[in-house]
């Protein structure tokens, strides 16, 4: 058994959720693996067992379901060695919007929120007694972007931004750190579970360098990461454009330009 914190990923069957088990198994953490297919997360655990030597638990579990994700939820908030959270799970839905099922929407909302507004909620109260802790939160650059069409999925993965920037300002000072990971495209499986045409899909970032761009701002404890965006003053000025506008949302009065001309 490792001295590390264990680690808890979710979606961790493929794509960026198995990579991260890779990278962190590598690290020497051990590991508690959660997704759907039980055989690719057996076949996964039984090679980082081989290469790296270090512990890996498997939960198989659908985090649309409440049961499953009860028990994920229970793991988090009794399993002391767990110290690091992973959130990464997340569910894509292809077409326009008034195209798309109600029940594919339903599901998405649930793996792309719920399921990691809970689970952070779970492991919170123990990581802040403690005095230490992390939660990675996957999220993407679409939910900055509304252009870019993907509105349901966009407005889950802006739900992803603002709960990690929230709970850094509450968490933060008791010692837990909350990361936002925003990949842009990511060559994953999401894509064809999802039903995307592949002739409409963009150029994509390879896994293993998304997530090892992640792990880069995971190690400097960056609140926001965006492995794609070359320029980081463009963050920061977006950043300081907001903070620019916080003492006009504290006004008691409305805008001159909403009041009918005298």
């Amino acid at each position: 058994m490792s001295d590390l914190p264990a680690v808890l990923i979710t979606g961790a069957s493929s794509g960026i959720g198995a990579t991260y088990a890779d990278r962190f198994a590598k690290r020497g953490h051990d590991l508690v693996i959660v997704a759907r297919d039980k055989a690719r997360l057996d076949a996964l655990a039984e090679r980082l067992r081989a290469e790296t030597g270090v512990a890996i638990d498997v939960i198989q579990a659908d985090l649309t379901q409440d049961a499953d994700l009860d028990v994920v939820e229970a793991r988090l908030r009794d399993d002391a060695r767990i110290g690091v959270l992973v959130n990464n799970a997340g569910l894509s839905v292809a077409g326009r919007f008034d195209r798309q099922a109600a029940s594919d929407i339903a599901r998405l909302v649930a793996v792309n929120t719920t399921a990691v507004l809970r689970l952070a909620h779970a492991v919170s109260p123990r990581f802040v007694e403690a005095g230490q802790g992390a939660i990675i939160n996957v999220g993407s650059v679409v939910g900055l972007v509304p252009e870019f069409g993907q509105t349901v999925y966009g407005a889950t993965k802006a739900f992803v931004l603002f709960l990690s920037q929230g709970l850094a300002f509450e968490l933060g000072p008791k010692g837990v750190y909350v990361q936002a990971v925003l990949p842009a495209a990511t060559g994953t499986e999401i894509w064809s579970r999802a039903g995307a045409d592949p002739s409409q899909l963009p150029p994509m970032m390879e896994v293993g360098e998304m997530v090892d761009a992640a792990l880069v701002g995971f190690d400097r404890r960056e609140p926001v990461t965006i492995p794609p965006l070359h320029d980081a003053g463009q963050w920061d000025a977006f950043q300081a454009a907001r903070h620019v506008m916080l003492p006009g949302f504290g006004q008691v009065t409305a805008a001159p330009r909403y009041k009918a001309d005298a």
